[in-house]
């Protein structure tokens, strides 16, 4: 039976005009499956409702703003008009930057009633960078009734986290290649070779968000320079914000060069709603939420995803179930769907060493006679 205590929090957002009316939020899931489907019918068949209640919500909304929100021509299904185009865009953009912040928020709610509740079951604590791999094995862990408590937060963070006992697995992000050394010193106060272990997660690609078809020819770093191009950044501490910053070094490009550089967005999925919206022109994350907005996308660097454990948690009952999901076909088909990730031996055990050439240890020479 499970006893999992789950709590989901959903955004919910209102629009209405002067003292008039709101907008009903039915009318929002109509225009979303409308412009997922490119038809009325096929936005119907998606949310179970039929045709004529549907036409009648979207009607209600025209009335509200005065003025259509979709258009319809026989036998080339249905488009949205640039208000229902805008109204759909609002509610992703809510969505990518607040359902991160929410989940993590419903986790630690949920854990928290659970302790309070007889016998509760051992917890699985994540403190995590935020990534749409993690938001896959969350799930997987959720149905196979594994009591998780999720955290997202900058890749430094977790790993602190880690080392002081906040939590029982980080998950953070390192480079391949030339700055793998610098990313292991960043990090490095928190890694404890010996005490702590690897565990292969997954690989993915960061680069460039830009608009469709790149309008403003944004290939490279340097372009972020040029005049009128605007920027949309990740947080201070986040692994993507030190990446970027590490390029950036290497290219002789200063911070205050790039219009936009100080603004910033929490995760992948918010930067890529701001360029999607047109706010900027772009932004630097991992792939998936760029080809999710219909971005282009323009890559630069592959990194490792890794999650990091104490050596003593690792025969625990929970550490182990959520190595069986991460060697397990469901995980493999969740990363396969998202663009710019691929498994990388996930759920294998590794000493830090193995993972990071600069953390072995150095064979001794033997004394002099």
């Amino acid at each position: 039976m499970n006893t999992q205590t789950e709590v989901t929090i959903q955004p919910l957002w209102m629009i209405r005009r002067g003292n008039g009316p709101s907008l009903a939020p039915r009318v929002l899931e109509v225009l979303v499956k409308v412009h997922e489907h490119g038809s009325l019918s096929g936005a119907c068949q998606a949310l179970r409702i039929s045709y004529r209640h549907a036409w009648d919500l979207v009607r209600n909304g025209e009335a509200l703003f005065g003025q259509p929100l979709m258009l319809m021509e026989r036998g080339k299904g249905s488009t949205l008009t640039a208000l229902g185009e805008k109204l759909v865009w609002a509610d992703r953009r809510i969505a990518a930057r607040l359902s991160p912040v929410l989940d993590s928020l419903a986790s630690e709610l949920g854990a928290e009633i659970a302790k309070v509740l007889a016998s509760p079951p051992a917890l699985l604590r994540i403190h995590a960078s935020h990534g749409f791999a993690v938001h896959a094995l969350h799930n997987l862990l959720a149905a196979a009734n594994v009591p998780t408590e999720l955290r997202y937060c900058g890749s430094q963070e977790a790993v602190a986290s880690l080392h002081s006992g906040g939590c029982d697995v980080a998950g953070f992000h390192v480079p391949l290649g030339e700055f793998e050394p610098a990313a292991i010193a960043h990090y490095g106060q928190w890694l404890t070779p010996g005490a702590q272990k690897i565990i292969s997660f997954a690989t993915r690609r960061q680069g460039l968000m830009v608009a469709a078809h790149n309008p403003k020819k944004i290939y490279t770093l340097q372009d972020l320079t040029r005049p009128g191009v605007r920027f949309i950044n990740r947080q201070a501490g986040s692994g993507t914000r030190y990446l970027l910053d590490l390029l950036l070094h290497k290219e002789g490009i200063e911070a205050s060069q790039i219009k936009g550089y100080e603004q910033c967005e929490l995760t992948h999925a918010a930067v890529a709603a701001y360029v999607a919206s047109d706010m900027a022109d772009a932004g630097y994350g991992v792939e998936t939420p760029a080809r999710q907005f219909k971005l282009d996308f323009v890559p630069s660097q592959t990194e490792r995803y890794f999650l990091l454990c104490n050596e003593a948690a690792i025969e625990s009952d929970t550490v182990q179930s959520m190595l069986t999901i991460l060697r397990g076909h469901a995980f493999k088909a969740a990363v396969d769907l998202l663009p710019g990730y691929q498994i990388n031996d996930s759920g294998n055990v590794l000493e830090l060493g193995e993972a990071f050439e600069t953390l072995r240890e150095k064979p001794r020479r033997a004394a002099r006679r």
